[in-house]
């Protein structure tokens, strides 16, 4: 039994830290998280004067809507060059998420 359970362990940490290693950085979370981080360490950094975001989110994890690729926030500020790319995670006790990708240019 102990063995088991130490197997189920170990197999939700790693499930729950896979998402965790493909940003170049991860903000720290909580049971209610709001966190903006850099989406990419590549790129010239330049800010820019536009901004475009696009949006996804779930509810329960149960049910999941939106676009939030970086084409659409680009096309949502009229951007034509990206400069630099952030991510924000909105994280309310896993009832309700959002996942926001903005992206900074002219």
């Amino acid at each position: 039994m102990k063995r088991i359970s130490a197997i189920v362990l170990a197999s939700l940490l790693a499930i729950g830290v896979a998402g965790c290693l493909s940003a170049p950085f991860q903000p720290p979370s909580g049971v209610v998280s709001v966190t903006t981080a850099p989406l990419s360490t590549e790129g010239n950094w330049d800010v820019g004067s536009k901004k475009g975001e696009a949006s996804s989110f779930s509810v329960l994890g149960l049910y999941a809507s939106g676009d939030c690729s970086i084409a659409t926030a680009a096309r949502n500020g009229g951007l034509k060059k990206i400069g630099h790319v952030d991510y924000a995670y909105v994280n309310v006790i896993g009832i309700w998420q959002k996942a926001m990708v903005i992206v900074y240019g002219e």
